[in-house]
This record gives structure tokens, sequence and C-alpha cells, in this order.
């Protein structure tokens, strides 16, 4: 093998190896706008997109242990190194798969240390990102502990009567 496609292969490996998440995607007449468009989307969730060799990517994901056959990549294709939020960066990817629904397409992927195909990774897509379950799961724990606080404060509240009807009484 040439210098220049091992320099490829390790570089294409070390990323895989790097990522618990990647995206392999298929394109048709994609243009460099298009390229930095998505580009520019994935980097605010940390993620980016590299325009990748089929036999190279196939011959790193083999030494990677994962396989593939050069037949399950129609089109040129580019891979998605995931390294932030990866339910939100897929959801990214998605978002760009359905506005350019004929030049762009998901075909299949790694997420946490399993293999997906597209229509997983599309399930995926849809749940809600890191900081929306935050976010639900904080909502859940405030509901108990408001009400759990409101009735406290009633407790205290009626206490607070009575000592005052009390203090009426006697004075009367």
């Amino acid at each position: 093998m040439r210098a220049e496609k091992q320099f490829l292969l390790d570089e294409i490996k070390e990323k895989i190896e790097n990522s618990d998440t990647f995206v392999i995607t298929s394109y048709e007449k994609f243009t460099p706008i298009m390229s930095w468009s998505l580009g520019s989307v994935l980097a605010k969730s940390g993620s980016e997109f590299e325009v990748v060799k089929k036999r190279v990517l196939i011959k790193a994901l083999e030494k990677c242990g994962l396989t593939f056959k050069i037949d399950e990549f129609p089109g040129h294709i580019g891979v998605v190194f995931v390294k932030g939020d990866p339910a939100a960066s897929i959801k990214l990817v998605f978002n760009f798969c359905k506005e350019n629904e004929e030049i762009f397409k998901v075909i299949a992927g790694k997420f946490e240390g399993s293999k997906y195909n597209a229509k997983d990774l599309e399930a995926i897509s849809k749940l809600p990102s890191l900081n929306e379950m935050r976010a639900q799961f904080l909502s859940t724990l405030e509901a108990p502990m408001s009400q759990t606080l409101a009735v406290m404060e009633s407790i205290m509240t009626s206490i607070m009567h009575c000592l005052e009807n009390k203090i009426k009484k006697d004075e009367n």
C-alpha cells in the first residue's frame, strides 16, 4: 500500500477508534456549499463530516472489528464523526437528509459501540437530546418537591392562623 493511502487509512482508523458514534452517509451531486453547510451545522454539536474513499473506509472498519461490504455503500461516501451528544448530532444529520433527500442519505453507523442500519439510526434521531432529557428528568423531580413544599407551607400558615385566633380569643 502506498504511503499516502496508508496515512489515510491510519487517520480514518484513528477517528473510528476515538468516536463511540459515527454515521456513514452516501451522496450524489454534493456541492461544496452543501458540504460547508453540513460541516458548520455539525460543528455546533462538536461533530465533523469527512469525505472518505470506500475501500479505505472498509479497510479501516475491518481493522476496528466492524464488517461492511462494499456493495452496501452506493455512491460517494462521507462519515460524520460524533464527538458531542450523539442523539443531537444524529438528529442534525437526519434533518440535513430531509432537506436534501435526493442528494444525501444515511446508510449505517455505530452508536455507542453497536452497529446500526439507517432505520435504527433514524429512530435514535427522534430521541430527545441529552439536554432535553436532563430537563425532563429535573421536571419529574421538581413536581413532587414543589407539591410537598406547598403542603408544608399550608400547614405552617394554618398554624399561624390558629395562633392568631387564639391570641384574639384571649384578648377578648
